[in-house]
């Protein structure tokens, strides 16, 4: 004879399907209908603009002078010459802004994640990066303009776009290369300073190359993000209609300066420069979002 020995406080065990109730599935097709609306409603303003500048601005970029000729020379009727002055100093102002605020983020996020450690000058970094993150393109301009050239004494020039351009690009920099820093197992960190290897030489070899892809990522989004600051060209260079190769003196264009001045223009030539510059521009910020795309895949660790 068996007996079945039964737990009194094993709760009854449930079928493994229960009917799913109506109001349930309502509110599923409710929740589903209004972020697929959501997505509709964010979606159409972007494909608009985007056919807009494409059906407005294809022309000139399919002329054969716009990528390799400047403006020189060229009168206001006329629709000839083409971007090469400004695409040149848009790249070169972003270049130089990316070699001054690209090692200085990056090192200010290593500090802050494996050596800061709560500390008040942590704190105190980490809230002024807060601050730049809020600060306007016209504010750092206007700052920058104060001090390089009111105070300092230095003219303005591409580089002084460059220096207003690093404000704005320092806290991009600063937060992912931080995040992706902090998304670095820990177990990593611990296994090789369990082998002997110092610290310093744990965060060159292990951590950031594991947050490489990420941290490229960041920074070339942060790049394609400056790129089209109007603010910081009106106010500190002027616009050239030639080319300039003087980063550091003389008037440089780039494609926000140049899509400005040519509003001013009433002619059918100016607004279709108007439309080419601002297509080429976001094909431009695409390219460099591309690359980071690229260069994030292939720069990953591989785990197998």
């Amino acid at each position: 004879m068996t007996a079945t020995l039964t737990d009194p406080n094993r709760p009854a065990q449930t079928p493994a399907f229960q009917k799913i109730s109506g109001a349930r599935q309502f509110k599923n097709y409710l929740a589903m209908s209004l972020m697929g609306l959501a997505f509709v409603v964010a979606v159409i303003p972007l494909v608009w603009l985007l056919v807009t500048v494409v059906v407005s601005g294809y022309e000139a970029l399919v002329n054969a002078d716009w990528w390799s000729k400047s403006l020189k020379g060229v009168l206001p009727e006329q629709f000839t010459g083409g971007v090469y002055h400004a695409l040149y100093g848009s790249i070169v102002q972003a270049v130089v802004c990316a070699v001054i605020a690209v090692p200085i983020g990056i090192l200010a996020a290593v500090y802050l994640v494996e050596y800061g450690n709560n500390s008040r000058f942590a704190r105190i970094t980490t809230f002024m990066v807060d601050i730049l993150s809020g600060v306007p393109s016209i504010v750092a301009a206007l700052f920058v303009f104060a001090l390089w050239v009111t105070t300092l004494g230095f003219e303005t020039s591409a580089f002084a776009v460059s220096l207003a351009l690093v404000l704005l690009m320092l806290p991009v920099v600063v937060r992912s290369t931080e995040e992706m820093l902090r998304l670095v197992p820990d177990e990593l960190r611990e296994a090789s300073y369990a082998l002997g290897v110092p610290k310093w030489k744990t965060i060159v070899k292990i951590v950031l190359p594991t947050a490489l892809s990420g941290i490229v990522t960041g920074v070339m989004l942060a790049t394609a993000r400056v790129m089209g600051e109007t603010a910081p060209v009106l106010v500190l260079v002027g616009y050239s209609r030639s080319i300039n190769f003087d980063v550091f003196g003389g008037n440089m264009a780039s494609l926000p300066l140049l899509i400005y001045n040519e509003l001013l223009n009433p002619e059918e030539a100016g607004q279709l420069r108007v439309w080419g510059a601002a297509l080429t521009l976001i094909l431009l910020i695409m390219f460099f979002n591309l690359v980071a795309t690229l260069i994030s895949r292939f720069s990953a660790i591989k785990t197998k």
